[in-house]
């Protein structure tokens, strides 16, 4: 695998490994652990993006990133069918006092499955094109 794809594919677990070690705590920062997950997708599209030459923009809106890779590749649609873009609210938004918004435990846990279904959906993506 490329270089430059693995470093997105480091950042994307190390986003994701936050994500998960802040959940097993006490009393998890939701907001942050929706945050990271984010980060995480966002990652792992870019990772994708990035196998197939494909330029982005910067953005954080995930939706964005899923439309570039199905132009690639028609099966990302199903991250559409999944709702993972709906992780787009927690880039910025969450992440500032002027719009203060907790997520509540089930959407944490859902923002949770959802980075780890992306992740497990674009590594198999990058392995079979090899």
């Amino acid at each position: 695998m490329e270089e430059s794809i693995k470093r997105w594919i480091m950042k994307a677990e190390s986003d994701l490994k936050v994500a998960m070690d802040e959940l097993m705590t006490e009393k998890p920062a939701n907001d942050m652990v929706c945050f990271h997950c984010q980060q995480a997708v966002e990652k792992y599209l870019k990772a994708f993006l990035v196998k197939n030459n494909m330029e982005f923009r910067k953005t954080h809106d995930i939706s964005q990133f899923i439309e570039l890779c199905l132009g690639i590749d028609k099966s990302f649609n199903e991250l559409l069918d999944k709702n993972v873009d709906s992780l787009t609210i927690y880039a910025a938004e969450i992440r500032y006092p002027d719009g203060f918004y907790i997520p509540s435990d089930e959407e944490t846990e859902d923002a949770i499955r959802k980075a780890k279904y992306v992740k497990e959906f674009v590594m198999r993506k990058l392995e079979s094109e090899r």
